[in-house]
């Protein structure tokens, strides 16, 4: 009997060395996660060995904070409201460094993107150094620098607003630029055709099939700034995240100042989260359709 084929070879042999492929794969995932569940267990174990006290030591601890926070409030509930109103303002300036922020790092990285995608580049031979621009600015945490520019500027507002603009950048830049692989390029040729300079073909070539992804990406990015500029607070950076310190740091006798905080921290990362991703199912079913 003469043996099945397929492209000439015979099919049991193709299914042999499929298995054979499928095998060294699993060998390989196999001794990959060893190697990484060791090196996870060495490194907690010289961790906690380093720390001032075990891990396991305090393990009982770990509600002690949040049971202070929570029996403190309920004592001096009566209180909340004006608490509320009180740090209603910094969560405002906390919102407003995250818009800014978001606007100026989503402006920045629309360009980045542009000028790093090819086939849209105005400088072709840049592409590279314009991908390491966005690759640097989204590797380097916001809080390291807030913490430069804080030293330069001294503290407020501004270092978290650019510290956190610029690792948006690079984060949206990277996002955007993918979307643009996908755009058509018929119309940047059309435009090219008649004359248009970059800028026209950018906005009415490419912008009118990636705005919908851009604004989702946008909002989702929104959202993350939002925990990010509160989080910058704890370094000198203003709003909301400067008094919820405050009030941690002064310890029992403040921790009703701290649970409103993060009562409002929550409420309004719930609602922004909830619009924004209303929004981007709009915007989804706009693009699909």
């Amino acid at each position: 009997m003469t043996d099945i084929t397929q492209g000439g070879t015979p099919l049991a042999e193709t299914q042999d060395g499929y298995f054979a492929m499928v095998r060294q794969k699993r060998l390989y995932s196999g001794i990959a996660i060893l190697i990484f569940v060791i090196l996870l267990v060495s490194g907690f174990r010289v961790a906690n060995a380093r720390n001032a006290g075990g891990f396991f030591d305090g393990l009982h601890r770990i509600f002690d904070f949040p049971a202070d926070v929570v029996s403190e409030a309920w004592e001096k509930r009566a209180d909340m409201l004006g608490l509320l109103w009180r740090y209603l303002p910094d969560l405002i300036e906390t919102l407003n460094i995250a818009a800014v922020a978001t606007l100026l790092g989503a402006g920045l990285g629309l360009l980045l993107s542009l000028l790093s995608t090819r086939g849209m580049a105005l400088w072709p031979p840049l592409i590279p150094v314009f991908r390491r621009v966005m690759d640097v600015s989204r590797a380097l945490p916001e809080i390291v620098v807030a913490l430069v520019l804080i030293y330069m500027l001294g503290s407020g507002p501004i270092p978290a607003m650019i510290a956190i603009a610029l690792h948006t950048a690079g984060a949206l830049g990277k996002l955007y630029s993918e979307v643009n692989e996908n755009a058509d390029l018929k119309p940047v040729d059309g435009l090219s055709s008649v004359g248009s300079n970059w800028c026209q073909k950018m906005l009415l070539g490419v912008m009118p099939q990636v705005a919908p992804n851009y604004l989702s990406y946008g909002l989702l990015r929104f959202e993350i700034n939002i925990r990010a500029s509160a989080i910058l607070g704890f370094v000198g950076a203003g709003g909301i995240g400067y008094e919820l310190r405050n009030s941690m740091s002064w310890g029992p006798g403040r921790f009703d100042e701290a649970a409103a905080i993060f009562i409002l921290l929550f409420v309004t990362i719930v609602v922004v989260d909830n619009i924004s991703s209303a929004l981007r199912n709009r915007l989804s079913e706009g693009a699909k359709s």
